[in-house]
């Protein structure tokens, strides 16, 4: 793959611009094995981020499902 291109795309997902450089590093150096290691260390990062985001989500769902049922009982 393109250096260029496969910085973009790490950019695009977030990686911060010193994990870009190295893992673009190690796919010129023919690293790919670690290369491939921390894209898939910054994917697990981003996964525990959606999990978190979406128990949070959820808490908020709780919440305003109480909050409505209180208001139609109240009513």
């Amino acid at each position: 793959m393109d250096i260029e291109r496969l910085k973009q795309i790490l950019n695009d997902a977030g990686c911060s611009l010193n994990d870009i450089q190295r893992i673009a590093d190690m796919c010129t150096d023919e690293k790919t094995d670690s290369a491939i290691k921390m894209i898939r260390k910054n994917r697990c990062a981003l996964m525990d981020e959606l999990h978190e985001s979406g128990r949070k989500v959820d808490c908020l769902d709780f919440l305003l499902r109480n909050l409505e049922k209180e208001m139609k009982q109240a009513d």
